[in-house]
């Protein structure tokens, strides 16, 4: 897969969790780049700097078709699916700071995650815990 290629794949129900993870990097290069320049702080980057390059490695290995990139962001997807499903019980932070909107922005949020998960799951043909039997 040429780098041109990598925007088409991300933006894709095949590569969507591959898309939030690239989005999740370019978001941690962001806040490198802040606290680095703007904030002048040394120790802070290099600690954001380690989830940035995890998120684009497994952007860029699950893009290439391999497949324990694949898997990882699909466990990842459905353990954020969890997350948001006990969130919508039990968070008391974000429900004080959202207050009324708080049900509708996580359901939503619930929603799109699980949806873009299963389709992300069914479109590379990934599986939980075992693989799929050899075709004869």
């Amino acid at each position: 897969m040429s780098p041109r290629d990598l925007p088409r794949r991300w933006g894709s129900l095949a590569g969507g969790l591959e898309g939030l993870a690239a989005l999740l990097a370019l978001g941690g290069f962001l806040a490198v780049l802040q606290t680095f320049v703007i904030g002048r702080h040394f120790v802070i980057p290099t600690l954001a700097l380690v989830p940035t390059i995890f998120f684009a490695v497994l952007a860029t290995a699950g893009a290439r078709g391999e497949r324990w990139a694949q898997g990882l962001l699909l466990w990842l997807g459905a353990l954020a699916v969890a997350h948001l499903f006990f969130a919508l019980f039990w968070a008391k932070t974000p429900r004080a700071l959202l207050g009324s909107a708080f049900l509708p922005v996580y359901g939503f949020a619930l929603v799109l995650m699980a949806g873009l998960t299963r389709a992300y799951h069914r479109a590379n043909d990934l599986h939980f815990f075992f693989p799929g039997a050899p075709e004869t």
